[in-house]
């Protein structure tokens, strides 16, 4: 009986690995830019993830004294929907509120980047508890610090396939150390070179990078299916050496997601230091939920734990196979 209920509780888990979206990295989030070109303009861009929650006739709330000064131009994809416009403000926008409309009903954070003339670039969060943000009258520091801390967790949580490179080694591995060991080495790995690319000092094509990531997954898949008693494998043996073997290659891949969200100017340091801790924290939570789920598992059902690691590798290395085809083919 206790066999067959910890079956139940374990196959909504692989379940929602099947579920997950086939484009992976999907942390690119919406986000809404205000950029000052003079001091009464600005230009105001907007990105609305494609998703259910999420209507395309949402729009942004601006400070007051500011109003949407031409036709709004929008293009859109499968995954996204762009729109941009131009803005006038009779008024300084420090202490304005900014925000997106009916974001309290969907289940997305959104990025806002505010740059005004002259003055550090300001990054924000909006949540649907929060969906407005007030612009200070200069970037604080610790205000850097909090937003980049929450991109890098929510990066390793739903980034689905460094969320699934963290995941083998939950299932590789049965010892908690060694696997945050592994995944620390990840962290530092992918760490030197988002802080590269970020400098300027290195750079790959990301559709390269994009490729690689997901063999990376599939390699992990096959390390957990081919694992057997007695006679460990690579991964086995030196973890933390293929974790910062490939974290170097994830780091291009970080470094793609922050492009997108842009850096503040004068806390590019911070914002990075932030944006690394904020992903070895959300790893460090994966590796205690997944791990000591495992462990219970296999204290009142070995044989059931065993099935369950297999299924979850068929299933993980499907989706990195998938997704090698589809960024090999382009």
């Amino acid at each position: 009986m206790i066999r067959w209920l910890l079956a139940l509780m374990l196959v909504p888990m692989l379940a929602l690995m099947l579920a997950m979206p086939l484009a992976a990295d999907t942390l690119r989030p919406g986000y809404v830019e205000f950029t000052q070109i003079t001091p009464t303009d600005w230009q105001l861009s907007w990105k609305l993830p494609v998703q259910p929650d999420l209507s395309p006739q949402m729009r942004p709330v601006l400070p007051h004294g500011c109003a949407i000064a031409s036709a709004i131009n929008r293009r859109g994809s499968a995954t996204a929907l762009v729109s941009d416009a131009a803005v006038r403000c009779s008024r300084s926008v420090a202490g304005g509120r900014i925000g997106i409309t009916g974001l309290a009903t969907a289940q997305t954070d959104l990025i806002v980047r505010v740059a005004p003339l002259g003055r550090a670039v300001q990054m924000l969060r909006l949540t649907p508890a929060r969906p407005l943000a007030t612009i200070a009258a200069r970037a604080g520091r610790w205000q850097v610090a909090a937003s980049y801390f929450g991109i890098g967790i929510e990066h390793i949580v739903f980034g689905y396939d460094h969320l699934l490179f963290v995941l083998c080694f939950v299932l590789l591995l049965s010892d908690v150390r060694r696997i945050v060991v592994a995944v620390t080495a990840f962290t530092v790995a992918h760490s030197l070179t988002l802080v590269g690319t970020t400098l300027g000092f290195v750079g790959l094509p990301s559709a390269s990078v994009e490729t690689v990531i997901a063999l990376s997954i599939l390699f992990l898949a096959v390390e957990v299916l081919k694992k057997q008693p007695g006679q460990p494998r690579l991964s086995e043996r030196a973890p933390w050496v293929v974790a910062f073997g490939f974290g170097l290659l994830h780091g291009f891949g970080f470094a793609g997601a922050l492009s997108e969200i842009g850096l503040p100017e004068g806390e590019v340091p911070m914002a990075l230091l932030a944006f690394n801790v904020g992903v070895e924290v959300g790893q460090i939570a994966i590796v205690l939920v997944g791990a000591g789920l495992l462990t219970l598992v296999r204290r009142m059902a070995l044989p059931i734990a065993a099935r369950f690691i297999r299924w979850s590798a068929y299933a993980i290395g499907i989706i990195a196979g998938i997704w090698f085809i589809e960024r090999l083919i382009g």
